[in-house]
Formats: C-alpha cells, sequence, structure tokens
C-alpha cells in the first residue's frame, strides 16, 4: 500500500512551524523488530511522517530473526520522522528508531538530545525490548514502556518482573494503529517527564496534545 499517496496530512513543506514556536523536543520510539515503532509514528503525527521503509529481501532473511513476526514485507532501514505540536511554543519531533539488530549501531546517535523515550514491545517477544531499556538507561535517558496490542491479554506484572523495570517507570497498554491510543502514550511520558522535572520545561499541560 502507498501510505504517501494515501495519506491526507500536509507534507513537512506544507505545514511550516507556527511563529511563536520556541522549543522543539525530541522523542525517541524504540523496540525490537515489527513490534510497531513506524506504525505508531504514522498514527500520531500531525504531518505526512517521514520514512525509511524497504522491501525486505531475501539476503535480508538471511541475518534479521523472524520469529513471531508474520505478514512483514517491509523495514525501517534508519528511521521514522514525524510531529506533533504541544502548543504555540513547543513541538514534539518523534523519531522512530530501526528494529533489526544490525541497526542497533544507530540507537545511540537517535537517543542523543532526546527528552524521552518510548519503548514499544510485543508481549509475546518481551526480551526483544531488554536491549532498548538497556541502551536508554545507560543514556539517561527518561521512558515509558508501551505494550503494543496484539490480541493477547495485558500482564502488567509479568512484564514488569521479565524487565526488571523500576516502580517509577510507567507501563501501559496501547494499540500503536490508533493516534488517540499513541497520543496517550505521548502524555504519558509528558507527565513522566514533568514529574521527573524534564529540563524545566513548561507548557500549559499534557491535555492539549490533541
Amino acid at each position: 500500500m502507498d501510505f504517501a499517496a494515501s495519506d491526507p496530512r500536509p507534507e513537512r513543506a506544507d505545514a511550516p512551524l507556527h511563529a511563536e514556536t520556541r522549543r522543539a523536543l525530541k522523542i525517541v520510539i524504540v523496540g525490537g523488530f515489527g513490534v510497531g515503532k513506524t506504525t505508531m509514528v504514522r498514527s500520531v503525527s500531525e504531518i505526512r511522517p517521514l520514512d525509511t521503509e524497504a522491501t525486505m529481501t531475501q539476503e535480508g532473511l538471511r541475518v534479521d530473526d523472524l520469529t513471531g513476526v508474520t505478514g512483514k514485507t517491509t523495514t525501517t532501514v534508519a528511521f521514522d520522522f514525524g510531529r506533533i505540536s504541544i502548543d504555540a511554543e513547543h513541538v514534539l519531533y518523534l523519531f522512530g528508531a530501526p528494529g533489526q539488530e544490525r541497526f542497533w549501531f544507530l540507537w545511540d546517535r537517535l537517543f542523543s538530545g532526546a527528552l524521552g523515550a518510548i519503548v514499544l514491545l510485543d508481549p509475546l517477544r518481551i526480551s526483544d525490548s531488554w536491549y532498548a531499556i538497556d541502551r536508554l538507561e545507560h543514556q539517561r535517558v527518561p521512558f515509558v514502556v508501551a505494550c503494543n496490542n496484539f490480541g493477547g491479554a495485558f500482564h502488567p506484572d509479568r512484564i514488569r518482573d521479565a524487565l526488571d523495570l523500576d516502580a517509577h517507570v510507567p507501563l501501559m497498554e496501547c494499540d500503536a494503529r490508533s493516534r488517540g491510543s499513541s497520543r496517550d502514550v505521548l502524555i504519558t511520558l509528558v507527565e513522566h517527564l514533568f514529574s521527573r522535572g524534564a529540563r524545566s520545561w513548561t507548557v500549559g499541560g499534557a491535555a492539549v496534545l490533541s
């Protein structure tokens, strides 16, 4: 499916930032292969997102672990990019990181300058999120964990135990295909950052994400 051709949202060039915009805040969405990072960026961005999706080839199948991933024919080879305004002065830039292990060398660079991160996970492949959490903790980037709903039950206690999550790290269920659900994850992250006093930036409140 050609997402760009059917997407009614404006291109970035046709949707310039508000003249009063003063602060751009970088958010990274990270997680294992096929957990829905590209989908989340596409669903929540106010502009037509930029992605680097490429068709998966037989060569890639020899090195990528497709366990638990069915029907996937494309993959992110650099990063996804989207944008959502908080208010007239603040805008979130969303970067979706590639999931395959061979692209993990890009992650630390994507984390550089990030205000916070979303770790998106598949509850049937929890171990795929360990490396993302390890790198975020190493880089001291605050994060929340969002369990993408693939039709299974949500067991937060089991997920917390499996990931050894600190009690202060928010954990929630979401549907990356839904703008409202993805927006709620962003609101939770912004509230988490506020609670940590992240860089002392102040806006009218997370509820302005609409």
